[in-house]
């Protein structure tokens, strides 16, 4: 089934996929290309709609992200341009755009000029909305008039004739209210799109692509990490192809306490799935021994998975294929925005193994996001314990634990992140922060516990909240929580004479310590 599409050109703003995500929302499909995608192909696309993202340059630079220069002959659908998007289009279409005196950042008053416009309709007149720039429109292309102002500044502008608009402003983020609202009337009302992206559509059509592709033969073999992306994934090839996918999940020693065995029964006893347990944890800590650089402790961990993976799936013999859970995020940051010699990130689920194995990839979860993903996994009857559980790095604890790794430091550190866990639970906050760990530092202080003196370990508690892990702030948890949990940890755990809490958001920090 093909569905409606609507495109996303990105030129470089950090919103971009904040976009496609409220695209998605309203049940329309929607991809994201570099701004370089060769218009033959955007046509070829057919898309309902398309939408120039925001991004960080001036219209004028020499060096601009432009559009094709006939896109706007040629493209046979409504353009809506966002920020830069709409400073573009306006530069594009003759009009003019001019540095501002100082950059609008911030909260905005909007005001809708008085005239119909359906961008805005059933709206109020006058709105909140988040500014994000430093140049702006300052004279109108031919045939566009303004539909709203904030203060001096032309902020809509349309030519509702030839279904080309522009919005100043960053409708997608959660800082313009009702940008959700705006986003549905360029879909619904100007696009006429349907909204038939759903959870269930997917799971059909993508399970009777996995049967085509794998056929009545072949076997495939998944890398289980025991978190929501590969478990959505393993899931729903099984609904495919069953016991033909073997599944195999490794206990690198860096887990959870307790996570390889209650997660290895959940998967055998709740979801079916052909599954082998490796546990190869002495393996990863001779590996880490005495390493203390976090880049060198991921690089031993993934080489060391690699060698695991690759023994297990020679035992089971006639595989062809792998599957990966390999995110949307990962597609989109692994495509060049300037062209082929500029990567963003390169992505890996599990790093290396199509090249060292020669298996072809089976990748059912690349279309999503992380809470698309959630939704297909509760569709698919995967336990919420899976589905909303938090993110886990895939080099575990190993970059939890500042310096180098030891068996009795991970176990010290899952005793603290147990207790953590537990009473994030037991006051009904874990459903209400992105992510929550312990960290343990490579240092020590001075403390009193009862009538002795002590020179312990200090550790780290940290919680963010977040829509996506892109930017994420520090959680305000409650003081009496605070209490309780710092009182549990130093009570119950030896070794441990202090705690604090991180109170640091991303960017500048990022979620993870190492």
């Amino acid at each position: 089934m093909h569905h409606e599409l609507i495109l996303i050109l990105d030129f470089g703003s950090q919103y971009t996929q904040l976009i496609a995500r409220r695209v998605r929302e309203q049940g329309v499909y929607c991809e994201i290309v570099p701004f370089h995608y060769a218009l033959e192909k955007i046509l070829e696309k057919n898309p309902k709609g398309v939408i120039l993202s925001g991004g960080p340059n001036s219209v004028y630079e020499a060096d601009a992200p432009q559009v094709a220069e006939d896109f706007y002959a040629q493209i046979n659908a409504p353009v809506l341009g966002i920020c830069y998007g709409m400073q573009l289009l306006a530069k594009d279409l003759r009009g003019a755009v001019s540095p501002s005196e100082k950059r609008e950042y911030g909260r905005a008053k909007l005001k809708i000029l008085i005239g119909e416009t359906v961008m805005f309709e059933g709206l109020p007149r006058s709105l909140d909305v988040w500014m994000s720039h430093g140049d702006h429109v300052t004279r109108l292309p031919a045939g566009f008039r303004t539909t709203a102002t904030t203060g001096d500044v032309i902020t809509a502008i349309e030519n509702a004739e030839r279904r080309i608009f522009g919005l100043q402003f960053h409708p997608e983020v959660a800082h313009t209210p009702l940008g959700k609202e705006i986003l549905r009337n360029f879909l619904f009302e100007i696009c006429r799109c349907r909204g038939d992206w759903t959870a269930r559509q997917f799971i059909a059509e993508e399970v009777e692509k996995i049967r085509c592709l794998v056929g009545e033969t072949d076997n495939v073999v998944c890398g289980l990490s025991g978190g929501v992306d590969s478990t959505v994934a393993a899931v729903l090839v099984h609904e495919a192809i069953g016991i033909r996918q073997t599944c195999v999940f490794v206990n690198n020693g860096l887990l959870r306490s307790d996570e390889y065995e209650d997660t290895l029964k959940l998967y055998k006893e709740k979801l079916h799935l052909n599954v082998r347990g490796v546990d190869a944890s002495h393996e990863f800590y001779a590996v880490l021994k005495g390493i203390a650089d976090p880049e060198l402790k991921r690089k031993a961990i993934g080489r060391k998975f690699i060698e695991v993976f690759d023994a297990e799936a020679k035992k089971i013999g006639g595989v062809k294929y792998l599957v990966q859970g390999t995110l949307y995020p990962d597609v989109i940051e692994s495509v060049s925005l300037r062209g082929s010699s500029v990567t963003i990130k390169s992505h890996h689920n599990v790093g290396g193994l199509p090249e060292k194995m020669n298996l072809k990839l089976i990748e059912p979860l690349r279309e999503l996001f992380k809470d698309e993903v959630r939704l297909i996994g509760k569709d698919l009857n995967i336990p919420d314990e899976i589905t909303q559980r938090h993110p886990f790095p895939g080099p575990g604890l190993a970059v939890r634990i500042l310096g180098d790794i030891t068996e009795e430091k991970v176990k010290l550190l899952q005793k603290v992140d147990r207790l953590y866990i537990e009473e994030l639970r037991r006051f009904k906050l874990y459903t209400k922060v992105w992510q929550a760990f312990a960290v343990l530092l490579p240092i020590q202080s001075v403390g009193v516990m009862g009538d002795f003196r002590t020179y312990e370990k200090t550790v780290a508690l940290r919680a963010v909240t977040s829509t996506d892990g892109m930017t994420a702030d520090w959680a305000r948890l409650p003081h009496d929580f605070l209490q309780a949990i710092s009182s549990r940890i130093t009570s119950e755990i030896r070794g441990v004479n202090r705690v604090v809490y991180d109170i640091s958001s991303k960017p500048p920090s990022t979620i993870e310590w190492e």
